[in-house]
């Protein structure tokens, strides 16, 4: 991405945005199969990543990306559902070895192939169980071109130092739109610092792929040649050695529920616009907090005070969300889908009588329906 002079617009798209910052983050390659509407995110990685290779499929995406994390790169791939459908199984691979990548999921209007050029907010109750056993797997999602530039940052961040496969979350609007934007007004990123495990006796060198005292293994690459690095997707010790169900190998498994809720607080981003003495409170997140945010600003035009929430760490749910709406008697979701699948992270059957909800299927949510709601 070309530098700009201060002060200056460029036409640009978040696409763009999200590869180079992942770039600048520490990420060095991309694997992907192209599918609409994460195109351009595949295009972008054929010009900025310094290796890009284009797979057969998407089984075969993450099945590279884990054997390039394996070696201690940081790879990256973008898809949709359908891509990502197929996908699943190896990203649990790739969890339960502990390797780092990003992925980037561009939603679009479902069930199956639904329509490639419709966008939606529909992926969310899928990322919240697409872990075998359920374990947490980390979720961000961007809401501007700000959020994409700053959370690719993030993502890369997050999934060095946690070990762990990351989801950049966004829909079609936001990687495919393009508009004149000011690109001084980004912040720095800074490269993510990869820490290795050393070994202090290169001649008898021991290293336990899963172990350490911490909750996050320190990380070897098998490119070395001190140390023999075991690398396993089944049930394992500390030592990479696969076992059945022993206390070494069951509390390696908790510990990967553990490392994403115990280091939660770190890895938390939201904007959160609060009005004194405002009884309502708007969430959404995504492309609908554009709207948000406009009938926020018509609903204090009109002096009803009411304040706004936008989640952009969405799984695991950070405890913060849950004590912002406690605060309010009114509260109004607005996702993109029909079936409120944020509510229902947050409440699971239990909604609370003062949530409600707009949605749409097939068509972005206006500030109208929002104002609405809140009237």
């Amino acid at each position: 991405m070309q530098e700009t002079t201060k002060g200056a617009h460029t036409l640009v798209d978040a696409s763009r945005l999200i590869i180079e910052g992942l770039a600048r983050a520490g990420a060095d390659s991309f694997i992907g199969y192209p599918i609409t509407p994460a195109n351009l995110l595949y295009a972008y990685s054929s010009q900025r990543m310094p290796l890009m290779l284009p797979a057969p499929d998407e089984i075969t995406t993450i099945q590279w990306m884990t054997g390039l994390a394996a070696t201690g790169k940081v790879p990256v791939t973008a898809t949709s559902f359908p891509g990502f459908a197929l996908m699943v199984e190896s990203i649990n691979m790739a969890y339960m070895m502990e390797l780092p990548m990003v992925i980037i999921l561009v939603q679009r209007l479902g069930p199956a192939t639904g329509t490639a050029t419709c966008g939606a907010q529909g992926d969310l109750l899928l990322l919240k169980g697409m872990i075998s056993g359920g374990h947490p797997i980390p979720v961000l999602c961007t809401s501007n071109f700000e959020d994409s530039w700053e959370l690719s940052e993030k993502a890369v961040k997050m999934s060095v130092e946690l070990r762990t496969p990351v989801v950049l979350l966004t829909s079609k609007e936001e990687v495919m739109t393009h508009k004149s934007f000011q690109l001084d007004k980004l912040n720095d990123i800074i490269p993510v610092e990869k820490k290795y495990f050393s070994c202090k006796d290169k001649n008898n060198c021991i290293y336990k792929s899963y172990g350490g005292d911490g909750l996050v293994p320190d990380f070897l690459p098998v490119t070395q040649n001190d140390c023999q690095v075991r690398i396993n997707a089944s049930t394992h010790d500390k030592m990479g050695i696969l076992q059945h169900s022993n206390d070494e190998s069951m509390a390696n498994t908790r510990r990967l529920e553990d490392k994403n809720l115990h280091c939660l607080d770190n890895y938390t981003f939201y904007d959160y616009d609060e009005q004194k003495g405002a009884d309502n409170l708007i969430i959404s997140f995504g492309i609908t907090a554009a709207a948000a945010k406009n009938a926020v600003n018509k609903l204090r035009h009109d002096g009803i005070k009411t304040s706004l929430l936008i989640p952009k760490t969405l799984l695991p749910v950070p405890k913060q969300y849950l004590e912002i709406i406690e605060k309010y008697s009114r509260v109004v979701m607005a996702e993109e889908n029909i079936n409120n699948q944020f509510g229902d992270i947050l409440f699971g059957m239990n909604k609370p009588e003062k949530l409600r909800f707009v949605g749409n299927l097939g068509k972005m949510i206006t500030p109208q329906q929002i104002i609405q709601e809140v009237k």
